[in-house]
């Protein structure tokens, strides 16, 4: 458990997260000139993100990239892109300018392999922030769904079993191989999946590997 950091809220977590990127990320661009930062969708995530916003990071050397999108029409209130805007970007005219949102609204698989192309041009990941659904998944990976076995660095999700069925994600070879992965997982509704991936369980969040997770007491209640 050495790399499960536990607060006692989700407050406490967002901060902790937050104040962990905006580290990592000046680390980056001060080594390389430039960072590429995958980011979540939900509501767990989304209060780090609006923290984030405040810091004074290097905004126009970051690149930011959508972890999924919901096949949804542009601007349509449930789409990733749409909170990521309103809560990271919105006051940042340059982090706009080199945000790249997935254009899902061209369906699952042309939007993946367009995306693709945009994020193999990234020679790779620098940062990969993830959030956890309840059943372990993470991005648009969901258990058992076919787009688990698909190598591509993007890929079309189809069937999921939240609505919308049709999604896109960053696929699961490109999240293994970033350079840091981060989960961000809040809730007693988190804390038997995050047990099973404890105990070995192949869920995809925990096929991922990441670095480290920030979690709430509530989640890590059953973790042993």
């Amino acid at each position: 458990m050495d790399n499960f950091r536990i607060y006692k809220t989700p407050e406490m977590v967002a901060r902790a997260a937050a104040d962990y990127l905006f580290q990592k990320i000046k680390a980056c661009v001060a080594e390389k000139g430039s960072c590429h930062v995958i980011l979540p969708g939900g509501s767990t995530p989304a209060r780090c993100l609006e923290l984030l916003a405040e810091k004074a990071l290097p905004w126009k050397n970051i690149h930011w990239y959508a972890g999924d999108e919901r096949c949804y029409p542009v601007g349509h209130a449930e789409r990733n892109d749409t909170m990521i805007t309103a809560k990271l970007l919105s006051q940042h005219e340059q982090a706009s300018c080199n945000f790249h949102p997935i254009p899902a609204e061209l369906g699952p698989e042309l939007a993946a392999e367009n995306y693709a192309s945009l994020i193999d041009a990234t020679g790779g990941v620098d940062i990969a922030v993830l959030g956890m659904g309840e059943d372990g998944h993470t991005a648009s990976l969901f258990p058992g769904n076919k787009a688990l076995d698909d190598q591509r660095s993007v890929v079309a999700v189809y069937n999921a079993p939240k609505a919308p069925a049709e999604r896109v994600s960053i696929g699961l070879t490109t999240l293994r191989s970033a350079a840091e992965c981060i989960v961000i997982a809040t809730g007693a509704n988190k804390a038997e999946a995050l047990a099973s991936v404890l105990n070995g369980a192949l869920l995809p969040v925990g096929i991922i590997e990441p670095d480290v997770w920030f979690i709430d007491e509530a989640a890590a209640s059953i973790m042993t």
